[in-house]
């Protein structure tokens, strides 16, 4: 047990201590470099928001769009000039009403029509090197819904009422020309012409050449030849004139009949060749066949 002086020694140590107080913050360079911080972040804001505000500005972005970029119920409306860096998917591209549309490139500009596996049906290519169209049908139409050209793997349709060939060589065909009327420009030559090969025409019901107010001319090297296989071959003209036929020659019998006329007879050797043989009072075609041997 503690003594009464005990307790009265205590009592006068307690009171003679004073209470000690605790400071609660931040003080000294730890509160100037927080201050410095607080500074620079509010700064760093203000310069971000006038930023953001200068990029609004000057990009011209509003409520509805960016720019000339504008956002409508039907789409995305672009007036002027723009630029695509990479490619463009869209269901459909129009131009304002009643202005053009154009598509500038530096290459060229592709338009593909590809399937749901990403297969490339449809590919049209104009570049550099010229216009290129892959597909399986190709077709031009009118204003009006004619058909004026057509092309596929099987054969290419020219629809128009005309087909005109301006080129200095005409028209060359590898393979064979079915058509029903082939016909000159008026005050124009038609020439048909294969020159290292042969020319042949066929037609199952006749085969008709008109020269209405010119000539007709046919012209080759070695042999021309008329065939009728089960008609006949008709020359209906007031002259007819067969140039540069052989003159058959007398024989020695019949060389003392007489002075011979200036006048010739037509005659016809057995495998159809024509020759001349002056004629006489009688036939003359007997006496000079030397040409037939």
């Amino acid at each position: 047990m503690m003594t009464q002086e005990q307790c009265t020694h205590r009592n006068n140590v307690q009171s003679s201590e004073k209470p000690q107080v605790y400071k609660v913050g931040i003080y000294g360079w730890r509160k100037r470099c927080l201050y410095f911080f607080v500074l620079l972040l509010m700064i760093l804001i203000l310069i971000n928001l006038a930023l953001t505000i200068w990029i609004l500005k000057v990009m011209n972005f509003t409520i509805d769009g960016m720019g000339k970029l504008r956002i409508t119920e039907k789409g995305l409306k672009l007036e002027g000039d723009s630029e695509f860096l990479q490619p463009l998917y869209a269901k459909e591209i129009q131009s304002k009403p009643g202005r053009p549309l154009f598509l500038q490139s530096s290459r060229n500009v592709s338009v593909n029509i590809v399937n749901n596996d990403n297969q490339l049906l449809t590919q049209l290519v104009t570049g550099s090197s010229g216009f290129k169209a892959k597909g399986k049908l190709f077709e031009v139409k009118s204003t009006s819904g004619k058909l004026l050209f057509s092309a596929d793997e099987h054969e290419v349709v020219v629809g128009a009422e005309r087909l005109r060939v301006m080129g200095a060589e005409g028209a060359v065909f590898s393979k064979s020309v079915e058509t029903p009327h082939v016909r000159a420009e008026p005050f124009k030559e038609l020439r048909l012409e294969s020159p290292t090969r042969s020319l042949l025409m066929e037609a199952p019901k006749g085969i008709e050449i008109l020269a209405e107010a010119g000539d007709i001319q046919a012209i080759c090297r070695n042999e021309l030849r008329l065939e009728s296989k089960d008609g006949e071959i008709t020359l209906d003209a007031r002259r007819i004139r067969l140039m540069r036929l052989p003159e058959g020659k007398a024989s020695t019998t019949s060389s003392s009949s007489g002075n011979r006329q200036t006048v010739y007879e037509v005659c016809v050797c057995p495998n159809g060749r024509l020759f001349l043989s002056q004629a006489g009072t009688g036939s003359t075609c007997q006496i000079s066949n030397n040409v037939c041997l």
